[in-house]
């Protein structure tokens, strides 16, 4: 009677095995389908992204073809020109702009509070270094070594604000004005 019983049991455990083994090859069967099904459709993204890597390559190449020059620094700003005297419309506009979004991190004063303070800003940097830096400044502090000695000094990376090229500029000459231009 053991024996019977012991037999059936193996018969069982053969017959599950084999349900199991079955239902394994099907589970692999399905992974292996799918797999070459999505990869069909990365061959198709993949020639896609090769033309967008080309043109960003060629992008690059004609960027770097442009030096980089340290004292203008990373960005659209080339060339600013500025009044020898302050303009005092504009620079109010500025000092807003630096109420709403830079005075939390620096100071008016040399002193350093999360960032550089900001006196004598605009004597150390060249009004595009400025400008760029203000709207440009992950690019920047990649790049530019003064940027990145900023960093080291004060161990955080100065946010990006997104602003406007205006408010950049009236930045710049509430700046001017904090260094004493009248």
């Amino acid at each position: 009677m053991i024996a019977v019983i012991c037999a059936h049991a193996i018969n069982r455990n053969i017959v599950y095995i084999q349900k199991v083994s079955t239902m394994r090859k099907s589970s692999i069967l399905c992974v292996i389908m799918l797999m070459v099904i999505a990869g069909a459709g990365c061959n198709e993204k993949t020639n896609k992204d090769d033309t967008s890597t080309a043109a960003s390559i060629e992008t690059s190449e004609t960027s770097a073809k442009v030096a980089y020059d340290p004292k203008r620094g990373e960005g659209k700003f080339h060339d600013v020109k500025l009044d020898p005297t302050l303009n005092g419309s504009l620079a109010l506009k500025g000092e807003k702009v630096s109420d709403l979004k830079c005075i939390s991190c620096h100071k008016l004063t040399d002193e350093k509070l999360v960032g550089p303070g900001w006196k004598g800003v605009t004597t150390r940097h060249k009004p595009e270094w400025i400008m760029n830096f203000i709207t440009n400044t992950d690019e920047m502090i990649d790049k530019d070594p003064k940027a990145q000695a900023m960093l080291e000094l004060c161990m955080v990376r100065m946010p990006n604000q997104n602003l406007s090229d205006e408010d950049a500029r009236a930045l710049l000459e509430f700046m001017r004005k904090n260094d004493g231009l009248k």
